[in-house]
C-alpha cells in the first residue's frame, strides 16, 4: 500500500507539472478531449509540416515533450512496433518491434488501444492482447506479457481496444471473461496485481473519478462493460459501485465523459446516461437523466462546463455520425448537426470553447462551441479516410489515416 500510494504521488506530480503541449494518452491530458491550448479559425488552409508512412493501426498518436509516439502493425506480419518521431520534422527517433499472435478481420489488424506515456516510460496494449512497457527514450523494451494466454482468457472478435490507464504504480486494462474482465499490472515489471468481474470485455477505455463529496483517498478507475459501469478502487479491484447497463453484446465503445461532478455514457441500446457518483457511508451511483436518442457506439465527444458535445450514431437505413449539443445538467438536446461523419469523427476541445473536428473523410472543422446552434468556422483536408480520433499539442494536430502519420501546424 505504502508503495502504491508513493508512486500515485509521483504520477499525480507529473501529471500536474506535464508541459502544456503534452498529450500523453487516450484523449489527452485528463483523458477528456479537452486542452488547455486556444486555437481560432484559419485565414488559409494550413498545410502538412510534414507526414511519414506508418502501418495499420487505428491506435491514435500521442506526445511527450519532443516526440510523438505511434502503434502500429509491421507490414503484413503477426508483429507490432511502437515508433517514435520528432514533432518538429518527423524525424523517426527509433523504432522496436515484437511478435504477436496470428489475427484477422475486415476492419483492422493493427493495434487499437492508444498508448499511455507516463514517468518516462510507455505503456502499449496490442489488438491480441500483448501488454508491453518501453522506454521513451529509447525503445528499449523493458517487460512484456500476453494478458490473454496468462489469464486463460479468450480474445473477442474485436480484438483489444482498451487504451491503458496508468494509476500509480499499476497499469490498468480490460482483458476478458470470467475473473479477468478487467486486470491490473506492475508498471515496474508487469506482474499481475488482480484482476476482477466476470463478464465479457468491453471496447471501451478507463477514466478515473473522484466521488462527489469524497474527501482524501484514492479515485476510481471507472470501466464500462458489457453489463454494468463499475467504479473500482484501482490498489486491488475491489467494487466500490457500479450501475447496471443493458447488455451490450457487441461492446460498448466510447469513454465514459466527464462532466463536471457527471460522468456520461452512450451506448446504442441505452442512450446516453448522466450518473453522479456520490460518496458517503456507502458509495452510490444515481442517474441524473438519460437522454435515449442520443445513441454512440464508435466515438467519444468532450464536455464543457455546461455542455456535452457527443458522437451521435445512427445505422439505418444507413450509417451517420451526428454532432448533438446537450445541456449537461438536463440532458435536453440544445442542437444537432446531422452527418459530421459516415462511422465516426473525432473531437477536441480547446481552451477558447472552439471544437477541432476530424470526420472519417479525412476534413478537419473548427467548429464554435458557444453557439446557439451549429456554426462553422472553417474546414480543410488534412489527410485521408481515417477512424482515428486526432491528438493536438503544441498548436500541432497529428492525425492518423490507413497510410500515414499527418502532422499540421494550426497555430504559430
Amino acid at each position: 500500500m505504502v508503495r502504491f500510494v508513493a508512486a500515485l504521488s509521483l504520477v499525480f506530480t507529473f501529471c500536474l507539472t506535464l508541459p502544456a503541449a503534452d498529450w500523453p494518452q487516450w484523449l489527452g491530458p485528463k483523458r477528456d478531449g479537452n486542452t488547455a491550448e486556444k486555437i481560432e479559425p484559419w485565414k488559409e488552409a494550413p498545410k502538412p509540416l510534414w507526414s511519414v508512412k506508418v502501418g495499420l493501426g487505428f491506435s491514435a498518436p500521442v506526445v511527450a515533450g519532443d516526440r510523438v509516439f505511434i502503434h502500429a502493425r509491421v507490414g503484413r506480419k503477426e508483429r507490432e512496433e511502437m515508433i517514435a518521431f520528432n514533432v518538429k520534422d518527423g524525424k523517426e527517433l527509433w523504432r522496436t518491434a515484437y511478435d504477436r499472435r496470428p489475427y484477422s478481420s475486415i476492419l483492422n489488424t493493427g493495434p487499437q488501444a492508444t498508448p499511455t506515456v507516463t514517468g518516462g516510460r510507455i505503456y502499449a496494449y496490442g489488438i491480441t492482447g500483448t501488454l508491453s512497457c518501453f522506454a521513451a527514450d529509447n525503445g528499449k523494451l523493458h517487460w512484456q506479457v500476453d494478458t490473454f494466454k496468462l489469464l486463460k482468457a479468450e480474445l473477442p472478435q474485436f480484438g483489444v481496444c482498451c487504451s491503458p490507464l496508468v494509476v500509480g504504480n499499476r497499469v490498468l486494462v480490460a482483458v476478458n471473461g470470467k475473473g479477468s474482465s478487467v486486470a491490473a499490472f506492475d508498471t515496474e515489471n508487469g506482474e499481475l496485481q488482480w484482476q476482477t468481474l466476470d463478464e465479457p470485455a468491453s471496447t471501451s477505455s478507463p477514466v478515473l473519478l473522484a466521488a462527489k463529496g469524497k474527501t482524501g483517498g484514492l479515485p476510481d478507475a471507472v470501466f464500462m462493460t458489457t453489463l454494468r459501469v463499475v467504479g473500482l478502487n484501482p490498489l486491488d479491484g475491489t467494487v466500490n459501485w457500479e450501475f447496471p447497463l443493458p447488455f451490450q453484446p457487441a461492446g460498448t465503445s466510447p469513454t465514459p465523459l466527464l462532466a463536471g461532478d457527471l460522468l456520461i455514457t452512450s451506448t446504442m441500446t441505452n442512450g446516453s446516461t448522466a450518473i453522479r457518483v456520490t460518496a458517503g457511508e456507502k458509495t452510490t451511483a444515481e442517474k441524473v437523466w438519460q437522454a435515449k436518442d442520443e445513441r454512440g457506439y464508435f466515438s467519444t465527444g468532450a464536455a464543457s462546463k455546461d455542455r456535452l458535445f457527443l458522437v451521435v450514431n445512427q445505422t439505418k437505413p444507413v450509417p451517420r455520425a451526428d454532432l448533438a449539443c446537450v445541456d449537461a445538467a438536463t440532458g435536453k438536446q440544445l442542437w444537432k448537426k446531422e452527418s459530421i461523419g459516415y462511422f465516426h469523427f473525432g473531437l477536441i476541445r480547446t481552451a477558447n470553447d472552439r471544437l477541432l473536428i476530424l470526420d472519417d473523410a479525412g476534413t478537419l472543422r473548427i467548429v464554435d462551441g458557444t453557439a446557439k446552434e451549429y456554426v462553422e468556422l472553417c474546414s480543410t483536408k488534412v489527410c485521408d479516410g481515417t477512424l482515428v480520433t486526432p491528438t493536438f499539442s503544441g498548436g500541432r494536430l497529428f492525425a492518423r489515416d490507413s497510410e500515414q502519420l499527418v502532422c499540421v501546424q494550426l497555430t504559430p
